[in-house]
């Protein structure tokens, strides 16, 4: 399992738990449409490389977790759902890269992955 597949599993409970209280954007595919998650659902979580300029924490990878909806989400379910991202990836991670001196943290308000990056190993499927 490497880092996308971390991700997909992710979207895939947030789809389960929280995937019928909200309405799908109008230009947004209905949960198992495509072929990939990300393009689909309510959910779309995954990450962005970051140098870390201004992070104490040093280049890492910064998570994104997009909600696909016109309807307000409030701030305090998006930290609910903020937390079990952060929650997952602390299990998870760990999982899919045994061995890895790799961390979840969280800066700023911003879930971080960060430490033996090694991208090559973390990015490609085996």
């Amino acid at each position: 399992m490497k880092l996308k597949s971390v991700f997909d599993a992710i979207d895939h409970e947030l789809e389960t738990e929280y995937g019928g209280r909200y309405t799908l954007h109008p230009s947004r595919s209905k949960r198992g449409a495509t072929a990939n998650p990300e393009d689909d659902g309510l959910f779309n979580v995954g990450a962005a490389f970051s140098v870390g300029y201004g992070s104490k924490l040093g280049p890492g990878y910064i998570v994104e977790i997009r909600i696909s909806t016109l309807l307000r989400v409030s701030e305090e379910i998006r930290a609910e759902i903020r937390q079990k991202v952060f929650q997952q990836l602390e299990k998870r991670i760990p999982e899919a890269f045994p061995g890895r001196d790799l961390h979840v943290s969280e800066e700023n308000g911003i879930i971080r992955i960060h430490g033996d990056l090694s991208l090559d190993d973390i990015t490609q499927e085996e």
